[in-house]
């Protein structure tokens, strides 16, 4: 029987049991497509990433004697549709079964069910042979319960897979370092250089041109940095291993304005396109762990496993559990419109300026500034979510929609109402300054709130706490807040909220 088989871009795993064995009656087919570009405004570095590691897994499959047809960007017959290029690949080869693996983004798992239900030959979906977890292990996990806590799913992760485990207790005697691992970085330990590859990507911005394709963000076409293929992967999985986790967990949610990247391991792109698997990323890590324990610290890594096993998993979880409802929901009826300075960088407040040019820049901004910068200020402004989201999935180049947009819309922005987070990860301009050295450096004076030169998370802060009052009054992990909102002043909320309003008619001029 001859076979069509479909690879989507975020399904690049070399590893998967159909590339075990060539067949010559087996044929996949791999395509860069202008539905896939255009469906949200891409930063540039993202499309250029992805296209070459397509390209680059095309070339591997070949290598191993699969057959494979690959539709570029600006190729003449390229139908720039999933649907037309299925049809056409069916005709032209004469295929009569259409198989694929179960896609991670819910519009492409409906659009490819329904070409497949359409279809006049038979068809059969495979997992992908990725994740830990099935699509639907959170939802039976947390079957019945209210509250879906992610350390419940992570120690449960822990004990399934035996991930950091002696017996059943887990290594280090407690589950979560969360608590070692907040320390702000002042320079005491030198950072080494990411990894760069330094690729020459000025051929596939050309086509991205030709194509018409609309981005924004900035590139360097001599010096890509990204990995692109397998080896690559393994090459960042390595430099991490033996330069950064050592101090990883220290400063994992530290910034710093002399530091990109911090001790970050950068493989998220990686993880997401499939070129690495999130087991074998775990294992290394671990039997390197296990090699120098008298170097590395139990916190370093397992702060890092948390995020694969733990958050990664549990995020995946959700977006599977509530969609396609989550993708719609404002919980907190925020509608205001994203600031020009999110596209150009260009705002005095430091910690803003520092965290949004470095996303446009590297196409990556590591969790915290994601969350408690970025996010922090869209969701004291009221930004809608929608808008919020988009940027998001488009800015940065590990942002697929079932990862980005629980995070972006449920932990970072509260638009579920708490289905992820317990309380909005909101704070005034204190907590910048404690994780980081912007305020130092910011035209903005972080302790004051009403005056001309003060830090805008402030005001924002407590006017956002005064407008949501009401939605977070029965919330217990927003009393001591809410309590310190009603000793204030009346006259001091009158100037902070009028502050705050200014802030909001105007971002862009701050």
């Amino acid at each position: 029987m001859k076979k069509l088989r479909l690879i989507l871009g975020d399904q690049l795993n070399l590893q998967h049991s159909w590339f075990q064995e060539s067949d010559n009656n087996t044929i996949y087919v791999l395509a860069e497509m202008r539905q896939e570009t255009d469906y949200v405004k891409h930063h540039i570095q993202k499309i250029v990433a992805f296209f070459l590691s397509m390209r680059n897994f095309y070339k591997a499959i070949q290598t191993q004697g699969h057959q494979a047809v690959y539709f570029q960007i600006t190729d003449a017959d390229n139908p720039q549709d999933l649907e037309k290029i299925i049809a056409s690949c069916i005709e032209k080869y004469k295929i009569e079964k259409f198989e694929y693996q179960l896609p991670d983004e819910y519009r492409l798992d409906q659009q490819i069910k329904t070409i497949s239900s359409n279809l006049k030959i038979k068809s059969q979906a495979f997992d992908s042979e990725h994740f830990y977890t099935t699509r639907h292990e959170l939802s039976d996990f947390f079957e019945g319960k209210k509250l879906l806590l992610m350390e419940n799913f992570y120690c449960n992760m822990r004990k399934k897979h035996h991930i950091l485990m002696n017996g059943s207790t887990p290594i280090g005697n407690q589950w979560n370092f969360d608590a070692d691992n907040r320390k702000k970085y002042k320079s005491e330990v030198p950072v080494p250089s990411e990894k760069n590859f330094h690729a020459n990507v000025s051929e596939v911005i050309v086509q991205i041109k030709d194509a018409g394709i609309i981005t924004f963000g900035n590139i360097d076409s001599h010096n890509f940095s990204w990995p692109t293929s397998r080896e690559q992967s393994l090459e960042v999985l390595d430099y991490f291993c033996k330069n950064l986790l050592i101090h990883f967990g220290d400063y994992e949610d530290a910034m710093h304005t002399d530091e990109k990247f911090l001790f970050h391991s950068r493989l998220s792109f990686a993880l997401n396109s499939k070129m690495l698997s999130p087991k074998e990323v775990i294992e290394t890590v671990i039997a390197f762990y296990q090699e120098n324990v008298s170097e590395i610290s139990i916190s370093q890594v397992e702060g890092f496993v948390r995020q694969i096993l733990g958050w990664r998993e549990y995020i995946r979880g959700i977006y599977w559990k509530e969609m396609p409802d989550y993708a719609n929901m404002n919980a907190l009826k925020n509608y205001n419109k994203l600031p020009d300075f999110f596209w150009t960088g260009k705002t005095k407040m430091n910690c803003m300026s520092q965290a949004i040019n470095q996303s446009l820049d590297e196409a990556y901004a590591h969790h915290i500034q994601r969350l408690m910068v970025i996010g922090n200020f869209t969701l004291l402004t009221q930004i809608h979510p929608d808008e919020v989201d988009a940027w998001y999935l488009g800015v940065y180049i590990d942002a697929i929609e079932w990862v980005e947009m629980p995070n972006t819309r449920g932990m970072s922005q509260y638009a579920d109402g708490g289905i992820i987070a317990t309380k909005p990860y909101v704070s005034s301009g204190s907590y910048i300054n404690k994780m980081s050295n912007n305020c130092s450096k910011c035209h903005y004076n972080v302790k004051e709130k009403f005056g001309e030169r003060a830090c805008p998370f402030n005001a924002l802060y407590w006017n956002f706490l005064d407008e949501k009052k009401e939605y977070f009054k029965g919330n217990q992990r927003m009393g001591m807040m809410l309590n310190l909102l009603n000793k204030m002043n009346p006259e001091e909320i009158h100037k902070i909220k009028i502050k705050a309003n200014i802030i909001i008619e105007d971002m862009d001029s701050y």
